[in-house]
């Protein structure tokens, strides 16, 4: 039977087309109550905190910053570059951080140099606002003992050295 059926001529046609209304549903509202479910706004601008004392060695320095709203944040973005007075300095190499926390220890920095960071905080609704700049000085190398110019007396002795800086420190400490 089959066999026969299948050698047979079949008409698909149909006898009277169909007559659909053609309608036009606005999901607009409903899509956008959904998608106000599940965002989150943007952060606010975090606030980055001066530099605490003790936060610095001759090559890194410890920044820290803060929030001060709830906002969901996933990682936060450290920029950072070193302050020169000159007319170019907007050309000095400027370095970017993915940080997880509210601080940051970078290294590898120039002894006795001034540095600007800035922050900002990111989640998946966007980045925010840049915080305030704040500048951070890394401690100065220890100066150099010329050991040739030591003279001494019975009561006194006079010491010379020399900073490696190229910055003028502020101050020396002598320990005997």
């Amino acid at each position: 039977r089959l066999e026969e059926f299948l050698k047979k001529e079949v008409d698909l046609e149909l006898s009277t087309l169909p007559d659909f209304e053609e309608r036009v549903i606005d999901f607009s509202e409903v899509e956008q109550q959904m998608n106000s479910i599940n965002t989150i706004p943007a952060p606010c601008a975090p606030v980055i905190t001066p530099q605490a004392p003790n936060a610095a060695t001759g090559t890194s320095l410890r920044v820290c910053w803060g929030l001060f709203s709830d906002d969901t944040v996933e990682c936060y973005q450290l920029c950072y570059k070193p302050v020169s007075n000159e007319r170019h300095s907007d050309e000095q190499a400027e370095h970017t951080l993915k940080v997880k926390e509210t601080y940051c220890t970078i290294t590898n920095l120039l002894p006795n140099t001034q540095y600007e960071f800035w922050v900002s905080a990111l989640n998946a609704s966007g980045i925010s606002p840049p915080s305030e700049r704040a500048v951070y000085v890394t401690a100065p190398s220890p100066p150099t003992i010329k050991s040739k110019k030591i003279r001494s007396c019975e009561n006194a002795a006079l010491v010379c050295w020399e900073s490696g800086d190229i910055n003028p420190v502020d101050s020396y400490m002598v320990e005997l």
